[in-house]
């Protein structure tokens, strides 16, 4: 294992909005201190209040060794899933990470629906598997390992806060998920009236895409774009 250490974890926040980018984050532990994270009580971002995140996140950066964050743009995501999945993209982000981290051990929150094929694509793209790193992939490992929770809080905290971004320019349109009555609105307006659609909406999203064919005429389809 030369050259590995420490324990990491990886997941993302943000996959399956219409608006606004997928942050994916590692962080790397000490072993010594990941008894730290369960004493600040890092758990799965989905049940945290926003406000709960944002103290966190001060605490888990202070007990990390190293972060790493990607954020892919929903103007990124459009053109790569041009010629790729979102399933190809998380792995190439996820194995750009271990990569950096070069940890011992690693958590993924796996992103494929095969979490043991997941694990073997990330540790032989890193080349970790290769230098003896242990690779543990499972579905919902947020809710499962702190470590995972961490990383899983800081992607959510770097979505969030991005988001608020987004509406102090676009005004609020909720959280950007399709089952949003807010998001869905925002995108029906712009639709019905002729705007073009702004960046931070994945155009390429099946939901952003019935919503084009439902509410616009051939003119305002050609607008949209």
């Amino acid at each position: 294992m030369t050259g590995l250490y420490g324990i990491a974890g990886i997941d993302e926040a943000g996959r399956g909005p219409m608006i606004g980018p997928m942050v994916i984050c590692g962080i790397l532990v000490d072993p010594d201190k990941l008894h730290e994270l369960v004493e600040i009580g890092a758990k799965d971002s989905k049940i945290l209040t926003h406000k709960l995140r944002l103290a966190l996140k001060g605490k888990i950066e202070k007990i990390a060794t190293k972060i790493e964050i990607r954020t892919i743009t929903a103007d990124d995501i459009d053109r790569l899933r041009k010629r790729t999945t979102l399933n190809v993209i998380e792995e190439i982000e996820f194995a750009s990470i271990a990569k950096i981290l070069k940890p011992k051990e690693i958590y993924l929150d796996a992103a494929d629906v095969n979490a043991e094929r997941f694990g073997t694509k990330i540790g032989k793209l890193s080349g970790i598997a290769s230098m003896g790193a242990k690779i543990f992939s499972e579905h919902k490992a947020d809710s499962k390992y702190p470590i995972v929770s961490a990383a899983s809080i800081l992607a959510k905290v770097k979505r969030d806060l991005t988001i608020e971004r987004y509406h102090e320019k676009y005004g609020d349109f909720g959280s950007g998920y399709p089952n949003d009555p807010k998001t869905i609105k925002f995108v029906k307006t712009l639709v019905q009236n002729g705007e073009k659609l702004p960046s931070i909406i994945r155009k390429s999203w099946e939901s952003v895409r019935r919503i084009i064919d439902e509410e616009s005429t051939d003119q305002t389809k050609l607008d949209t774009f």
